[in-house]
């Protein structure tokens, strides 16, 4: 049975420190034999289970933001910190859901859901002892996002928003600590888009993991985010922080309240201003 979801949820703090530290990161690529900057310099703190956006022009380094928290490529000019510690490599609990899900075309719905089941310690080596209580968490997810009923079904005969709340599963069924999402949404059309977000966030609101989102969505931002950080065109940093304060669960008729749209307004004006 999928447990409801609570009236509003506070992030976990256990020991009071941030989960994730950015300490002056910055990021250089090779260009014509000489080296260009990308980020100038980012310095921020996450706290355990707190949802954060990253937003601003196309080409300032979000995506690149990612990749070194996931530890694929980390960064060489400052530090990022996960727990205390200094992220040199991978990270394994990371979950990560793109723009276009891929999906085996081989596996069906909760068979593509459980795969990191099958491959990330330690339930890995638990899984064929364990495995009706892992289909169990699946078929929560699953529930979660209104799939209960397409379990068996293949990518191939999923809808586009299927496909996409079906990775999104597939990224939370391992419990990860932190979600790396990159324009997850950004191939849906705009009432898919939207019956996403209350989705993502009833996931999210399960797991209580730290959420990190890179989105050209305003809106998408203020209705998923604790806070959104606004990055300048390059070389970057970030010029504009602004917490939302805005009660969860979230809804979509929260969009047309005035306080959703000054968060919006006011964040479309420092990119614009940029």
């Amino acid at each position: 049975m999928v447990q409801p979801l609570t009236n509003s949820r506070e992030p976990v703090f256990s020991d009071g420190k941030p989960l994730l530290e950015f300490d002056s990161v910055g990021l250089e690529y090779p260009f014509e034999k000489q080296m260009r900057r990308i980020i100038q310099e980012v310095s921020l703190s996450i706290a355990p289970g707190e949802f954060v956006s990253f937003v601003g022009p196309s080409g300032c380094g979000k995506t690149s933001i990612l990749r070194m928290v996931s530890g694929l490529n980390p960064t060489a000019i400052g530090e990022i910190r996960y727990r205390g510690q200094r992220i040199n490599k991978p990270l394994k609990n990371v979950g990560i859901a793109f723009q276009n899900p891929v999906l085996l075309p081989w596996r069906n719905t909760i068979d593509n859901v459980m795969l990191p089941l099958e491959i990330v310690q330690p339930y890995k080596n638990e899984f064929r002892q364990k495995k009706a209580e892992f289909i169990h968490m699946a078929q929560e997810l699953l529930a979660t996002v209104r799939l209960q009923d397409f379990q068996k079904q293949y990518p191939w005969q999923l809808s586009g928003g299927m496909r996409q709340r079906t990775s999104l599963c597939r990224a939370l069924i391992h419990q990860p600590e932190i979600l790396l999402l990159d324009e997850p949404f950004g191939a849906l059309d705009a009432f898919t888009r939207e019956e996403m977000w209350t989705m993502l966030q009833a996931l999210w609101m399960r797991v209580k993991c730290v959420g990190i989102l890179i989105t050209h969505d305003l809106r998408e931002a203020v209705f998923l985010s604790d806070r959104v950080f606004v990055m300048s065109a390059r070389p970057s940093t970030i010029i504009y922080e602004t917490t939302i304060d805005l009660p969860r669960p979230r809804t979509l008729d929260m969009e047309l309240s005035d306080e959703f749209n000054h968060y919006f307004s006011t964040i479309r004006r420092q990119i614009q201003h940029n």
